[in-house]
């Protein structure tokens, strides 16, 4: 019993508590316990949730808890300060501290190790690696009350009152590990309202839930353990083919383990009564670099474009400055995603595609928002979702000379000759990984139609779901915890 009691009261690196774990389903439950028997009483309900997320971030975690209150109670009183100014340089002033705390963190543990392994190589010095641990959610919450600052500086919203408030918003654990990224202005007149979930909400945060671990725990983890991480690891030990097939096979295992975490993020939060916006939207299905990240990592990518690149002049000055500000925010966004040339590439690909995207609709005089349609629709998909996993092969390879290598194969030992026998060897991958297609492929009526059904189904039959999918998950997961990918940035 004290051996249980310890393990629930302390941080095991080697295994974290994420939201596909048996010990988060346990404690969960009881949460929602308490948190039903707090529904009167907001204060209360307000510090136990906070408490819980504390708790949460601590197991997955450590001791690293202390960063989320630094930030917290530095913002609060940033921005709490900047509403008792009217002069437009104090203002500038705190806003600036913010931003030099805030990305001064992610800096630190983040690029430390990065920029003086760079500033090495420029100098001809040697490096030795500084022992730093990365928080796990640091790039999210610190983001997260970035957004906080700004809106308050450029007077979009007035400052909280409320400690509590401000600490429940940023540390609230649903979001707090991989995101979505919610901006204040949406989420904290949620706060305060009186505790009510609707028929709609509950139903709809149990499909999104049984969404996200199906995704993530069925088709992500499986596909992986089980042939993309072979075949990443040693390109050149297969063929073309197979190296291609792992390719479109890590397209949907990121896009299944990030959309999947989101799902059971928006959905625990619904059953708690809050109300997110989607932060994917069938991205594979855009027929343009353009659409792909009005589709992708919207909370992420909505972020760029407010506080970053309309910051930079947006497209206030000019076609050339406009392309050049596409090209810095995805650099930078990049950046964000790690301390890795690799990572800068990507960014830099993406960055050059968005501008090249926009120059081509400038000369045909396309409007803004112009979709195309019919075989021009589809070709403009199968270009878009190649480009993109293409860059995936950066993005995931730590290493430029492993990613060379992996496209080498797929230009001089294609060998399709081969693919009958990949399809026999790995016959639950391909067809899970078929599945996965299939379903991001469906039309939004599909989805809402399925939506619906579960709405609908009583107490009982949603239980029913939920078990028989938690059945599913014992019988294909592998032996260790797979972590969210996401959770390394």
């Amino acid at each position: 019993m004290s051996d249980r009691l310890t393990d629930l009261l302390t941080y095991d690196p080697a295994s974290p508590m994420i939201f596909s774990t048996g010990l988060f389903l346990w404690l969960f439950a009881a949460f929602i316990a308490v948190y039903l028997l707090l529904q009167h009483r907001t204060a209360a309900r307000l510090l136990f949730v906070t408490a819980f997320s504390y708790y949460f971030y601590y197991k997955s975690s450590g001791t690293y808890f202390y960063l989320l209150a630094v930030v917290t109670v530095c913002d609060y009183l940033i921005a709490r300060l900047m509403a008792l100014t009217s002069w437009q340089w104090l203002r500038r002033l705190w806003v600036a501290l913010s931003l030099g705390m805030n990305l001064g963190l992610l800096v630190y543990f983040k690029y430390t190790n990065f920029f003086m392994e760079c500033w090495a190589s420029f100098t001809g010095g040697t490096f030795t690696a500084m022992d730093i641990f990365l928080p796990v959610g640091i790039s999210f919450f610190t983001f997260q009350s970035l957004s906080y600052t700004i809106d308050v500086y450029r007077r979009v919203i007035p400052p909280i009152t409320s400690l509590l408030d401000y600490a429940f918003y940023v540390s609230f654990f649903p979001l707090l590990l991989a995101g979505p990224i919610v901006r204040a202005r949406d989420f904290i007149p949620q706060i305060r309202r009186p505790l009510f979930v609707s028929r709609e909400m509950f139903g709809r945060g149990v499909f999104l839930i049984l969404c996200g671990l199906f995704k993530k725990a069925v088709i992500s983890d499986y596909i992986s353990v089980n042939f993309v991480e072979r075949v990443f690891a040693e390109p050149a030990l297969y063929s073309g083919v197979e190296n291609l097939m792992a390719v479109y096979g890590y397209a949907l295992q990121i896009y299944c383990d990030f959309s999947g975490y989101s799902d059971m993020a928006i959905g625990i939060a619904l059953l708690l009564g809050f109300r997110l916006n989607p932060n994917f939207d069938s991205p594979y299905q855009s027929a343009s670099i353009t659409e792909f990240w009005r589709r992708w990592h919207i909370s992420l990518s909505s972020w760029l474009r407010d506080y970053l690149y309309i910051s930079l002049g947006g497209n206030r000055k000019g076609r050339v400055r406009q392309y050049l500000n596409l090209i810095i925010t995805m650099f930078l966004g990049g950046l964000w995603h790690g301390a890795s040339w690799n990572f800068v590439l990507w960014g830099m690909l993406h960055g050059v595609a968005l501008a090249g995207h926009k120059y081509w609709m400038a000369r045909k005089g396309r409007p803004k928002g112009w979709r195309s349609s019919g075989l021009r629709r589809l070709g403009g998909i199968v270009v878009t979702f190649h480009f993109v996993c293409f860059c995936w092969i950066f993005f995931r390879h730590a290493e430029f000379s492993s990613a060379w290598e992996m496209l080498h194969q797929m230009v001089t030992a294609f060998h399709p000759e081969v693919f009958p026998q990949l399809l026999q060897g790995y016959r639950e991958v391909f067809f899970l990984m078929g599945l996965g297609y299939l379903l991001h492929f469906l039309p939004g009526n599909f989805e809402r139609g399925a939506q619906w059904v579960v709405t609908r189904l009583p107490l009982p039959g949603k239980a029913v779901l939920v078990v028989a999918l938690v059945y599913v998950v014992i019988q294909m997961k592998s032996a260790d915890v797979q972590p969210f990918i996401y959770f390394q940035f």
